[in-house]
């Protein structure tokens, strides 16, 4: 028995040991298996599980058990209310979607397809950050000559042959390791700390590739204590995948305070920048931009872009108003419809929710009695503006009615109301707000559904014309 001493010692020893675990993760919606599966039984994707050890270890989950004890439960009126000073950016449309300003200690993630700008767009914040306080810009994909290259052309305005001067306060880091990111944001010191992208970041702790659900989800739990312990604001720039949505785990849209999302068509060059969630601003904030050679430009006033090549008096065509956060933005409405040659009449949409068109026709149809039933139906929305909120379907309907019986709508016209399946024009929301950034671009009149509450005071400078149904706005709209 004495003799069986050491090997007993050998194997508590073992058992105190960090243990490696074989888990299986599912890289498109995060789901975990103890066993490989082909097809994920969560999202429904194939080939999707890829294999990931992991290391667990007894002192860890004794530290995790223990750390209650640190932190200690307040009173609501214990804790502090002061309001926390944002920091300006320098990039007024950018503030906007912010809410005002970067938040100190907030965690902010920018999305967007390949190509589109957000690196551009990111150093341009960080340059003009840089002038007066200390901004640390991590790349993980490209070298510093390239980002110097872009950054002199942003700064010289296209001119490549004008001499400009760098931010004295801006830092370059060409790291994937982000253990060794935290060891020099210690000797920067920054204010502002950008990290392009955060697919491309690892750590060592863990032996999956960067990019997969795992280290995108710990690097991202990482930055965020990083960012609320020092008070640093953090902007993280991440992939899209194939559909559009923001490549990771969902629980990466969760760890964040701020989603960002840079939408545009990459053959237009105007570009929106859109707030799917903001902890310390108003949701559904847009900031729009012209992409140039001197960078992304700000638009101030981007009714006037939208309607800028407008054609005044043509069949198709119609003016809405649609509520992007708290601003109002007139945009033109277009649709088509020609005889078809098949069978089956197409519905084409760009822009405009495919299912919110359906349903217009089938209203346009039933009660207006518009023969669409060998029609094919095309609607566009111009600028490569993507509208879906409802406020927009009587100009959609009066878009399409207008090209059928070839009259065309008052050049000097917006439509606001959402249809209901009944033929009905129903209120919608803001409509003051509305009406007064239409008077502003010089339109002089507006169709709106009737009021059922008169207490909402609308502007009088505008004629405003109440329809109960959608057959009596698009009469009103076409002169019928």
């Amino acid at each position: 028995m004495i003799h069986h001493l050491p090997f007993f010692r050998f194997i508590l020893r073992l058992k105190n040991m960090t243990k490696l675990e074989t888990r299986y993760v599912c890289q498109n919606c995060g789901r975990v298996s103890i066993k490989p599966l082909g097809r994920c039984p969560q999202c429904g994707e194939w080939d999707s599980m890829v294999e990931e050890v992991v290391q667990s270890s007894s002192e860890g989950k004794k530290k995790r058990s223990t750390h209650s004890t640190i932190s200690k439960a307040l009173r609501l009126d214990e804790i502090s209310g002061e309001n926390t000073e944002r920091w300006e950016l320098g990039i007024s449309e950018f503030s906007r979607v912010l809410g005002g300003g970067i938040v100190p200690g907030s965690i902010v993630l920018v999305g967007g397809d390949p190509g589109i700008g957000k690196s551009t767009l990111l150093l341009q914040a960080a340059m003009e950050f840089a002038n007066k306080r200390n901004v640390l810009y991590v790349s993980g994909e490209e070298s510093g000559q390239q980002i110097k290259m872009r950054a002199q052309r942003l700064l010289a305005k296209g001119n490549s042959e004008k001499p400009v001067s760098f931010p004295p306060h801006l830092y370059l880091l060409m790291e994937t390791d982000l253990d060794a990111i935290f060891s020099h944001a210690q000797i920067v010191n920054p204010q502002l700390l950008v990290v392009d992208s955060i697919q491309t970041m690892a750590m060592d702790a863990f032996t999956s590739s960067a990019g997969s659900v795992t280290q995108v989800r710990e690097c991202a739990s990482r930055l965020r204590e990083f960012a609320k312990a020092s008070g640093t604001a953090v902007f993280l720039i991440g992939h899209v995948t194939k559909e559009g949505m923001i490549a990771g785990p969902r629980v990466l849209e969760h760890i964040v305070d701020t989603v960002l999302q840079l939408e545009g068509d990459r053959f237009q060059s105007y570009r929106i920048l859109r707030s799917m969630k903001n902890r310390f601003g108003p949701t559904s904030e847009v900031g729009v931009f012209e992409m140039r050679e001197a960078g992304m430009v700000e638009v101030s006033n981007p009714s006037e872009v939208f309607l800028a090549e407008r054609m005044a008096n043509t069949p198709g065509s119609a003016v809405a108003v649609a509520m992007e956060g708290t601003r109002p933005l007139l945009i033109e409405i277009q649709g088509l419809t020609s005889t078809t040659n098949f069978g089956n009449p197409r519905r084409t949409s760009n822009g405009v929710d495919f299912n919110r068109l359906l349903l217009v026709v089938a209203v346009l149809t039933r009660r207006n009695r518009l023969k669409l039933f060998d029609q094919d139906v095309f609607v566009n929305v111009v600028g490569g503006f993507s509208v879906d909120e409802p406020a927009t379907d009587l100009a959609i309907a009066t878009a399409i009615a207008s090209s059928l019986l070839d009259k065309a709508v008052h050049p000097e016209l917006v439509l606001i109301g959402e249809v209901g399946l009944s033929g009905e024009l129903r209120w919608v929301s803001q409509m003051t707000a509305r009406l007064k950034e239409a008077e502003k671009m010089g339109f002089t009149k507006a169709i709106i559904p009737q009021r059922v509450r008169k207490t909402e005071k609308l502007p009088t400078n505008i004629e405003i014309v109440e329809a109960r149904s959608l057959s009596d706005a698009v009469k009103s709209a076409l002169n019928q």
